[in-house]
């Protein structure tokens, strides 16, 4: 999966660098397309591959995370 989100990135980057450095009349299709690609394939897939092991309650602020805070401050206090 990672080999897939790198392969779309250098996609993604050499049509921005080849957009904005080129002189050819459908260079804004080509920035507007490594945009598209970065936006709506690389980003999600990357937020995917990196949060799919992850138990979403570890990151939320409920009665119990806010509880291990304090603890864990008052331990680096003392």
């Amino acid at each position: 999966m990672k080999y897939l989100i790198l392969i779309f990135l250098i996609i993604s980057a050499t049509s921005l660098v080849c957009g904005l450095t080129l002189e050819l009349e459908y260079a804004p299709k080509l920035v507007g397309g490594g945009v598209v690609i970065l936006f709506f394939i690389v980003f999600p897939l990357f937020s995917w591959y990196r949060w799919k092991d992850k138990k979403m309650s570890d990151y939320l602020l409920n009665k119990e995370n806010l509880d291990k805070m304090r603890e864990s401050q008052k331990r680096k206090k003392d």
